[in-house]
């Protein structure tokens, strides 16, 4: 998950205000059938390993799959394979997607006052998406330490020329703590993106950011940065938490000295795939509810919350139906995302195939935010969409997911574009205080998701999904 969407005003409806509201506006929602078969879909999301196993093969035994790897490539038939063998009718959509890759990312202290005699000392460092590579043997330059971009334009070409400059912004670890953190990434994330151009436009020879997450266990965050047309480009990278306190603590003592080596390469676009795969509706085959995750990660480590999970919970749900035998009235499709966290053309492919038939997506869901024990979902569009959720609620009480909170500015990225034409949206909603510790780091394992949890997310997706596809009436658009 790399894009952060930003609310107008948020609005949590508990379960008493849900189910007064859906009974004074809207006479019935769900049959009787359909509430019976939704609690039997909680308890078998909730109780079985449908998600869990799924996640830790795509994390554990895939690994990392940035897009244009050979994982990534090797996610997509696995996934797809997958699907076949619930019986779903399977289409991979070709998408181009950018292949950058990796490089030798090192950097060292070699001067600072009060150093002992010959001493250097090594930072971690890890290169940002896209960016340009050092020359093979690196840089040596001194350290600039600005705290934000008002403090890089207050400094000027005379102080940032031929220097690196650390932007030194700091994560707000009291609004991850009290389970906002997408809001303190929201904050901090400008500078990862947008740094190395800002710097460069003073003529720095490289930029290096502390992590836009709430890792203190001397992790290095990496995520997209982008360049500006017409603006010379540089090397990029992240540096950790520990690090960037160091040498801005340094910097007050006198000139730092910084030996950097970054070697990424941006190579061609690869050809990969979205995978699509089709449960039919035996009422209303052709009007579409989506469940999907990302199949594509950032390569520190092994994209388990990021987002195997999602892609995992979105699987459960045709195979609980499959294992419950329960067919839904409308459609219900999965959807494999490639290339969320590069640009996100697996989304736009999708949406550019289906402009003209945005009014059969009935509903769409995404799941990009981890694994941790969901307390209900985010949803976007109308506001009137909120009297629809009282009995969904309800289905989801016993494991204490009982919040609908209203983000009219989109609940996920590469549901996006499909939000902005007016579908209805949806996505589990959590407490945030520990993803972003993990988040585009080296600790993205599979031993961060809980069997528990990630079967709570399953449930909670599974309910919206099959609620959404036997609802009586239409959604608000």
């Amino acid at each position: 998950m790399k894009r952060v969407l930003f609310a107008a005003g948020l609005v949590c409806i508990g379960i008493s205000m849900a189910l007064s509201q859906t009974t004074t506006a809207t006479p019935q929602l769900y049959s009787q059938k359909t509430l019976d078969e939704l609690h039997r879909i909680r308890e078998a999301a909730a109780s079985g390993t449908y998600a869990f196993d799924q996640a830790r093969f795509i994390s554990a035994t895939i690994g990392p799959r940035l897009s244009g790897s050979n994982e990534a490539a090797f996610a997509v038939k696995y996934v797809a394979e997958q699907m076949r063998k619930l019986g779903l009718d399977v289409k991979l959509q070709k998408v181009m997607v950018p292949h950058w890759v990796r490089g030798v990312e090192t950097a060292q202290l070699t001067e600072w006052q009060g150093m002992p005699p010959g001493a250097t000392r090594n930072v971690v460092v890890t290169a940002l998406g896209h960016s340009v590579a050092t020359p093979a043997s690196g840089i040596t330059a001194d350290v600039v330490v600005v705290n934000d971009f008002a403090e890089l334009e207050r400094l000027g070409r005379r102080n940032i020329e031929g220097k690196i400059v650390l932007f030194n912004y700091k994560f707000n670890m009291q609004l991850q703590e009290s389970g906002y953190g997408l809001a303190a990434y929201g904050q901090s994330v400008a500078y990862r993106t947008n740094g190395a151009a800002a710097a460069a436009k003073f003529g720095a020879v490289a930029a290096i950011v502390r992590s836009a997450g709430g890792s203190q266990s001397r992790l290095a965050h990496t995520g997209l940065m982008r360049y500006q047309d017409g603006i010379a480009k540089i090397p990029s990278g992240a540096v950790s938490y520990e690090d960037a306190e160091t040498i801005a603590y340094l910097a007050t003592l006198g000139p730092v000295k910084i030996h950097l080596t970054l070697t990424p390469q941006t190579l061609p676009d690869v050809e990969s795939y979205n995978v699509i795969a089709d449960l039919k509706g035996s009422e209303k085959p052709n009007e579409y509810v989506i469940v999907s995750g990302h199949l594509d990660s950032w390569d520190l480590a092994q994209g388990a919350i990021d987002d195997a999970a999602g892609v995992a919970a979105a699987y459960s749900v045709p195979a609980i139906l499959k294992d419950l035998r329960l067919t839904p009235k409308r459609s219900i499709r999965f959807i494999a995302w490639m290339d969320e966290e590069q640009g996100g053309s697996g989304s736009k492919a999708y949406f550019a195939g289906e402009k003209g038939n945005v009014p059969n997506h009935f509903a769409t869901i995404e799941a990009d935010l981890g694994a941790s024990h969901p307390i209900g979902f985010k949803y976007a569009g109308k506001p009137e969409l909120g009297r629809y959720f009282g009995p969904l609620l309800d289905v989801l009480t016993p494991q204490g997911a009982t919040l609908a909170q209203y983000q009219p500015g989109g609940v996920g990225a590469d549901i996006g574009p499909l939000t902005q034409a007016g579908v209805p949206s949806f996505a589990p909603f959590f407490n945030e205080e520990t993803y972003f510790k993990y988040h585009h780091n080296a600790a993205d394992t599979f031993d961060k998701i809980d069997r528990r949890e990630i079967g709570e997310v399953s449930a909670v997706v599974a309910v919206l999904a099959y609620g959404m596809a036997n609802l009586e009436q239409p959604l608000p658009r």
